[in-house]
């Protein structure tokens, strides 16, 4: 009788807390990993895969994607889990709103999230888990049963909507929102979000490290002045008319308020979503060391490491917040090469080319909001990282185990021994160039098209599952709902 369902022979490891890879093999039973080491006896496997010393990566914990905000989430569920399959992704973690987009629905959450967990149960190729938006007051009462019920540990407050929409200004807030008349989606409302996540902290002690709030820090205000400045003056276009018209400074500010919000309420696990530029980074490292009893964890894009406002191809990188200028494209990666970013994801966030742009197609201002870009997490950060001389161990936590601690995946985010099987094998000697339509996305289009990458996702294993063969997504879809802090709900 075997020991181990697969042994994964011949592969270099890499850890996030050693310098080097270690030639090793691993074993798997159950779904975990039984045992690192080299030389481990073939016969004593059921399976076994030779990974012809190609690197081995823990899976990528991408805990920034969106699902079915353009597309059915059951539709949605299945393709876009594919394209994390085929980039290494094996645990996404998406956003979720009450409101317009996503499902089309107000209403209370113990309501909307088991259509939710429904609608994309048994279609997933990769493990999945929700971040929930609390948009009206009733949601942030729910908060405790979010963590304990359903096992949705992090929260998020989308701070630029207090007078635009998803794309642009919008005129009813309300409206688009789903909220009841006479609420507003607004600093008090933030500031009631952050009482309500720190009063599950202190509810549930054992778990206060990883109950969380996330922020997309822009400033309302500011953007509209701003774009109508550019769009009276009509000079610029583009991408570079959109990163004009939500300015850096923008970010600055808002993380600013953010900040000293989390400081008022006493909330000291704060997430710092997608900082796009020189300027949010700045904000955000003074916040840190004016509130350092809060323990602030900076996030930043794939799409914002690689692309900038004239290398990004078309507009289909129009993105919230906009890709920017070179000179911040390179303050990002300063700061990440000195470990002031902890984690890397990528806002994964499907838009086809019918939806995505306007009439006339060249009105930046017309296109939809969000791109793909799972495919391309991995394989990007490594190849401009190796460039920059970024170790292998920081693409593995960046990518990997920072955001597996912070988001309460104690199984997930390191290959060794007790830990679930997912991991995936990166071919760090062949170069390729992005086509979109190579992409096991439903998005037509990429920013990053025509970008030349010199690393490339081979294979993945979700929980010892081969889901990705060879560069083919194969067999039946193997991802569950992954409820963290012991959620109740049935995986």
């Amino acid at each position: 009788m075997s020991s181990f369902d697969l042994l994964l022979r011949n592969v270099r490891v890499v850890r996030h807390d050693r310098p080097d890879p270690e030639a090793a093999d691993i074993a798997v039973a159950d779904g975990r990993i039984v045992r690192v080491a080299p030389g481990i006896d073939p016969e004593q496997a059921t399976t076994v895969v030779d990974g012809g010393g190609r690197l081995a990566f823990p899976g990528v914990v991408d805990a920034h994607q969106h699902w079915g905000i353009y597309n059915p989430l059951s539709e949605d569920t299945a393709s876009e889990s594919r394209a994390c399959a085929q980039g290494g992704v094996t645990t996404a973690l998406t956003y979720m709103r009450t409101g317009q987009y996503y499902l089309n629905r107000g209403g209370r959450y113990e309501d909307f999230f088991p259509d939710v967990l429904a609608a994309s149960a048994g279609r997933s190729y990769v493990d999945y888990g929700f971040h929930l938006a609390p948009m009206m007051s009733e949601h942030i009462d729910e908060i405790p049963d979010l963590v304990e019920k359903f096992g949705v540990t992090s929260f998020k407050i989308f701070m630029f909507y207090g007078s635009h929409g998803l794309h642009g200004r919008s005129a009813d807030q309300n409206s688009f929102l789903m909220i009841p008349e006479g609420e507003r989606y607004d600093y008090a409302h933030f500031e009631f979000v952050m009482r309500g996540v720190q009063a599950a902290r202190e509810r549930f002690p054992e778990l206060a490290s990883e109950i969380s709030l996330s922020l997309h820090c822009e400033t309302a205000e500011i953007m509209s002045a701003y774009t109508r400045r550019v769009e009276q003056e009509g000079t610029l276009r583009g991408l570079e008319a959109y990163h004009a018209s939500r300015p850096p400074h923008s970010e600055g500010l808002a993380v600013s308020i953010a900040s000293y919000l989390a400081h008022e309420t006493g909330l000291p696990t704060i997430n710092l979503l997608h900082l796009s530029s020189a300027k949010a980074l700045d904000a955000a490292l003074r916040m840190a060391q004016a509130f350092p009893h809060i323990d602030f964890r900076r996030e930043v894009t794939i799409g914002h490491l690689l692309a900038d406002i004239t290398t990004a191809h078309g507009l289909g990188g129009k993105v919230n917040p906009p890709l920017r200028p070179r000179e911040d494209v390179e303050a990002l990666w300063g700061h990440l090469l000195d470990g002031r970013v902890d984690w890397v994801v990528s806002d994964h966030a499907c838009c086809r080319d019918e939806l995505k742009f306007g009439d006339p197609r060249d009105d930046v201002f017309l296109a939809k909001s969000g791109f793909g870009g799972a495919e391309y997490l991995l394989p990007g950060l490594f190849t401009e990282g190796r460039r920059r001389g970024l170790p292998l161990s920081a693409v593995a936590a960046l990518t990997a185990w920072n955001p597996a601690r912070r988001f309460g995946l104690a199984t997930k985010g390191a290959i060794a021994e007790g830990y679930d099987a997912d991991l995936c094998l990166v071919d760090p000697d062949t170069t390729w160039t992005v086509r979109a339509e190579d992409s096991e996305s439903t998005q037509e289009y990429t920013p990053f098209e025509g970008f030349e990458l010199t690393a490339r996702v081979t294979d993945t294993f979700v929980r010892g599952a081969h889901v990705f063969v060879d560069g083919k997504v194969t067999g039946a879809p193997q991802g569950r709902y992954v409820p963290r802090a012991g959620g109740r709900h049935a995986r």
